[in-house]
Parts: structure tokens; sequence; C-alpha cells
């Protein structure tokens, strides 16, 4: 039973109902996937998203992890005879592990250290006498004489030693690391300089004399930082008020006129200067580090999201070419459900012999199969690629166009076990063109087969801790993938084990299924794949489409669970759910179909209205792919060149990349444009991705091309407006 704190302290953080977030977590405790609990639970959660349950898992688990730490905390400080009412206080009023981790401090097992040894020694007694500072004490010298020993055998190290236990003390306080942490994040800056020569690191010549408020610096700086440092390259440091923080440790200390002041100073001095801001630096150096990462993932994230979303080239055959230099171009046409039809290796940029011989296959393929779009992958030799496409469809008048296609993760994909086995009579590089084309085809499909740390879209990916940012994306896949729904009958086993409640070992016996019994009839027929139970069915069926099958609904998503439901809302309007597949009934039935009429049904059907409405909007659009709602990548005829470009010029592209400067946008030029986040609109905002996206088409004006450093820097918010 999850205790009532719990869930208020999620719900207070979180901003929602407790009674949505222990309903949230019954839930997820029952086994139930999060895409599944956002779509088909909303009457329980109170229409919760995936994104709010994925907070209140998270802040669950941290939940859990600060009881277990403080329970831990408790036990240790128990077990050593310490425990008060004061300490069980504080340790109940903590919220962060922080908070913890600073009461548990004084208690914390130590390794060796200067006050150790001290205390080892037997200088604790005279460390008690120095820091209770009584004013008629004995002068220090006199009071140090009786601790001179064997191991202690002057005056000056005894109170050197007893000033160290005394400077491990002041390091404890958690109300002066509280004031201190709270200080350095309102004051501290970031201060670096450069450690070699300038041409040994020429991307850090920005941070060559470096200094910024912590509390400003944006996290592809923090990320850029940490990597001149990592590289020799930098001199990083956190710059502080050093004497203003030492003379408040020590006014916190001293609290009376006594003949051991100046030790009591000195320690404060020592204590902050070799213990606490050594420690705290590194503790907010992490912490710069966390927040750079964790933002660098959410772009990251954001951006996957954008380009898996991107809508299919349905019913198109394509000729999906792989640009190489000395190996040559890689090609492969497939027809429109993937298949491969043809593959050869063209020399475009070798002899003029090689290029004529290239022209003349490249041609009669895109002749023969009548080739209606090119996809070009965006590595080394797209341009020279892009550019002899151009002249060939100019030159023998072909109907296609082309398009640049993001070829990250096409090598890794075409050398894998999952390649082998799905293109088994094809050389690996004739694979990486089989997959440039089938990007294109359907993204989503084939994106989902490649490691998604490997699609370039994010900034710093390889500077972040990996299995946060594997984790992350492995989360987003399987949003879009469940948010776009998956056709039973065609998806690969890459693509299934994304789908809620399917693992890659249901994923692999669904496709055996059908690869030995034919195509599926119906949703009913998951049932009899090897170890797909009611559990498992009752979480992915909502997510498995099924076309042309037996049960129309079954081309929607709405849940097997709601059937009745929704047949009863098509018998409302005098309609039968088979007349789906007719299209005038369809029309007739989209005409009928009211979005407002769902807090009536609702009421009629006694049956929730969330519910209602996810069946009303399916109903009248079955078998739609919410793809479709977003705009295409844009194809081309031909290609621009530096030297066309003026400043002033209005040229429309695809955002490829967004990152926290600004977004990058094809427009048909070898080098992307940079659209910086001054020049994206006038009203502010907090991050690019607030107003632009991967895959968004924009109109942008150039405002200035450096050909010498190939740059050419555009804005949106300066494009004229249309009357």
């Amino acid at each position: 039973m999850i205790e009532s704190s719990t869930i208020h302290a999620i719900a207070s953080k979180i901003q929602v109902r407790p009674n949505q977030v222990r309903a949230a977590l019954d839930l997820l405790e029952q086994g139930n996937t999060i895409p599944f609990i956002a779509r088909y639970r909303k009457e329980a959660t109170g229409i919760l998203d995936e994104v709010q349950l994925r907070q209140i898992k998270e802040q669950y688990d941290y939940e859990q992890a600060l009881a277990a730490r403080k329970e831990t905390v408790r036990q240790s400080i128990i077990d050593q005879d310490q425990w008060t009412e004061v300490l069980a206080a504080q340790l109940d009023a903590a919220t962060q592990l922080q908070d913890v981790e600073d009461i548990y401090l004084p208690y914390k097992p130590k390794k060796r250290t200067k006050a150790s040894m001290a205390r080892e020694a037997g200088l604790e007694p005279l460390a008690d006498i120095f820091w209770n500072q009584d004013s008629r004490g004995p002068a220090p010298e006199e009071a140090a004489a009786a601790y001179i020993t064997e191991d202690v055998p002057s005056v000056e190290e005894a109170i050197q030693g007893a000033a160290n236990i005394i400077a491990e003390r002041l390091s404890e306080s958690a109300s002066f690391r509280k004031y201190l942490r709270n200080d350095l994040w309102k004051k501290g800056r970031i201060t670096c300089t450069l450690q070699c020569d300038e041409t040994e690191a020429p991307t850090m010549l920005n941070y060559a004399d470096f200094s910024e408020h912590i509390n400003h610096i944006p996290s592809h700086r923090i990320l850029a930082i940490n990597r001149g440092e990592n590289q020799k390259a930098l001199k990083v440091s956190l710059q502080d008020d050093t004497d203003g923080h030492i003379a408040a440790l020590a006014r916190m200390a001293l609290h009376t006129s006594s003949p051991y002041r100046q030790i009591i100073s000195d320690a404060a001095a020592d204590s902050y200067k070799r213990l606490i801001f050594p420690q705290m630096e590194r503790e907010i150096r992490n912490e710069l580090t966390d927040q750079a990462e964790k933002q660098a993932i959410t772009v990251f994230a954001e951006n996957l999201r954008n380009l898996l979303l991107q809508p299919p080239f349905t019913g198109q055959i394509i000729l999906g070419l792989d640009p190489g230099y000395r190996t040559g171009c890689k090609a492969a046409v497939i027809d429109a459900t993937g298949a491969v039809l043809d593959y050869s290796t063209c020399h475009l940029i070798g002899s003029q012999k090689q290029q004529q011989e290239s022209d003349r296959t490249l041609t009669a393929m895109i002749k023969k199969y009548e080739v209606t779009l090119i996809s070009i992958g965006n590595g080394t030799a797209s341009y020279e690629t892009e550019q002899f496409v151009s002249n060939l469809i100019h030159e023998h008048k072909l109907k296609c166009r082309y398009i640049i296609a993001n070829e990250a993760g096409a090598s890794i994909y075409s050398a894998s076990d999952l390649a082998r086995e799905e293109l088994p009579g094809l050389d690996v590089t004739i694979r990486g063109a089989v997959s440039i084309a089938r990007r294109i085809q359907d993204p989503l499909a084939e994106s989902v087969k490649i490691d998604p740390q490997s699609i370039g879209v994010g900034q710093y990916q390889h500077d972040v801790n990996q299995k946060t940012l594997s984790n992350t994306l492995d989360t987003i896949v399987e949003s879009v993938v469940n948010y776009v729904g998956v056709d039973l009958n065609t998806a690969s086993a890459a693509l299934l084990q994304h789908v809620s409640g399917l693992t890659a070992q249901t994923a692999a016996n669904i496709v055996a299924y059908r690869n030995e019994n034919g195509p599926f009839h119906n949703r009913q027929e998951l049932m009899q794949v090897n170890r797909l139970g009611p559990a498992t069915f009752t979480q992915c069926a909502g997510f498995l489409r099924i076309k042309q099958g037996q049960e129309p609904l079954d081309n929607t998503s709405v849940h097997p669970e709601s059937y009745d439901l929704a047949k009863k809302i098509v018998s409302h309007y005098h309609l039968k759910v088979k007349d789906l597949k007719h299209p005038d009934m369809l029309q007739l039935l989209r005409s009928k179909l009211q979005m407002n009429a769902a807090p009536v049904l609702a009421k009629e059907l006694q049956a929730g209205e969330p519910t209602i409405r996810d069946i009303l909007e399916e109903l009248r659009k079955p078998g739609r792919d919410i793809r479709s709602e977003f705009p295409k990548p844009l194809t081309r005829k031909h290609v621009l060149s530096l030297d066309e470009l003026q400043v002033g010029t209005i040229v429309r592209g695809t955002v490829h990349n967004v990152v926290d400067f600004g977004a990058f946008v094809d427009f048909g030029l070898k080098t992307p444009g940079l659209v910086h986040r001054s020049e994206l609109c006038s009203h502010p905002f907090r991050h690019p991705t607030d107003v632009i996206h991967v895959g968004d088409i924009i109109d942008a004006v150039i405002i200035n091309v450096d050909a010498k450093r190939n740059r050419i820097g555009l804005s949106i918010r300066k494009v004229p407006v249309k009357k």
C-alpha cells in the first residue's frame, strides 16, 4: 500500500490531484504500460497524458529512493548510539537526497583523514577545549602541553591536530552548507583559461578567457567546457567570494571572546579551503553537468520524436543512393512495399567514362522501374551525388524528384544481424542503400531498426550519460510507435517489439506465426501466437492495425474491449460497423458523427466521456495515419550552389536539427543554414523547440553568407509577411 504522504508529495510536485496519482501508480503496479494507460484508461486517471504518467513514475521512484536512504541513515546513526529526536525531526523534514546526505555527514564513516589521525593521537579533548571557547580557559599552549606524547611530540603539533578536528566539524555543518550552496548558485561563476596552444584546440577559442554566472550558463556551453577540460585544453574553476565565505563560517563558529579565537578562525579558513569548497565545487559542477545532460537529452528526444513522426512516402517506387568516393555510390530500387527490385554500384565521381556508365545505369533503372523518388544519403559525397542526380533529371527530362535522407546509423544497421536476416542475399554496402530508400518510404518503420543514439539529431549526445540517453530515446521510440500504431501484417519484429506489452520474443513469435499461417484476419487471432496471453493481448491489441480484415474496427485504435460500445454508437446513428468499409456509407456516418455529442452518448450508453470521444474520432477517420497530418519533407529537382546565394533571398527548406542555440535548415545546399535563436521569432520563448521542430518546412531569408567558412545565416522573423 502506497503511503498517503507519498501520494500527496508527488501530486504537489507534478501539479495533479492525489487521486490521479494513486490511480496511475495502481495501474502501473498491475503491470500496465504507460502508452496503454494514457490511451485506454483515461477515466481512471483523469486523462493523464504520457508525460504526466512518466513524471509520476519518476517521482515515485525518487520518493522510494529517498525513503530507503533515510532508513539506511537512521539505522546507521542508531547503531552508533547517536540518534536523537532532533535528528529524527530533521530527517523526517528532508525532501531531497542532498538534505539527507548533509544530515548524515557528521555520522558517515570516514576514510583516514587529518582529523581522524588527530583523534587516534588522543587530541579530541583538546579540540573540545578550543571548541567550547571558555573565556577563562588556559592559553592554547598551556592547554596543549598536557597532550604531548610520543605521537604528538610538540605543542604546535598538538594545536594543529586539534585544529584539524575543528576544521572537520565545521565542514560537517548542514546549515552552513545550505547557506553556501544557495550563495554559490546566486553569485558563483565558471571561469576558463586555455591550457594549450590556440592551434591545438581551435574549437575552444571561445573559452580561452571565459567567465559566466553559473545560473545563466546554457547547457550546450557547459558540455562544451566539460569536453575542453577532458581534452586538457581548458582549465575550469568555480569562482567564489572566498574571504566572505570564510568570514561567515568563522562567525558561525565563534560565539564568545576566548584565548582560542585565532585557532577557531584559522580552522575555519582551513575547513573552507581544504574541505568545504572543493566538495561544493565538485557538487555544483556535477549538478551543472547533470542539468546540461538532461537538457541535451531532452532536445535529442524531442528531435527524435519529430523525426520519427515524419510522414511516409506511400505508393512510391524509390531509388536509394548511398554516396561514396573511392568505393562508388551504391544504388537500390525498392517497390511500394519496400521489396528490393534491383541494385548496382555506380562511380559518379570517377573518370568521365565511369560517369557516363553511371549515367546510363541509373537512367535505365529509373525508367525501367518507373522510379518516382530518389533518396540520397547525407554522408560523404552527398553533395556531389546530389549534383549528379540533379543533372541526370534535367538532361533526361526524368519525372522523378530527389530528397536528402538522414543516413546516420545506416552502416551500423547494414552490418547487423537484423539486416542479414531481412536482406540475406545482398552485400552489406547495398543494404545501406536499401535502408536509405526505406527511411524515406516509412521513417518510423526503418528508424526503429537503428540504435536511436546513432541518429544525429541532437547536440553533444556523445558527451552525456549514455545509459540515461539510451533509456530516454527508447521511451520516445515506444511512445511514437504506439501513438502511430503498427500494421500487424507488415511490421518487422524490430518495430513490433516497441508495441505496448510486447517483447523482442513475442514480436518474433508474431512474425513466425505470420510466416507460417499467412496474414492475420482479426486481432483475436493474436491469442493463438505462442506466449501471447490475455494480459499481453490487452496491452498490445489497440495499437496493432489490420487493414482489409474481417472486423473494420481492427483498422482503428479502438480497443477490442470497447468494440461493443463502438457498435452501440454506430447503431445510435442507424448504421452498422461494417459500413466503415464502404466509402459512401462512411461519408454518411462522418456527416452524422458530432464530437459535441460525446456527453449525451456517455450518459445514454453509461460509458466514460473520454473513451466516447476517442471512439468518435476513430469512426470519423478509420485507418488514418496520424503522421499524414505532418508536413512531408521537401523534394527537389535541382541543386543550389553557394555562388547563387545572396543576402535577402528567401529560401524554403526542411528543419533537420534543433539545438539550444537555434535550428539547422536543409534548403538544398551542401551545408545547412543556421537560424540562430535570436532570428526565430519576435515573441519570447524558453527554447527553440518551443517554436520550431525537426521536419518543419519553413521559409527563411538569407541574412549572411560566409563562403570562406562555408556558413549561411538564416532568419525566419525577418521573412516579409505575405499580404
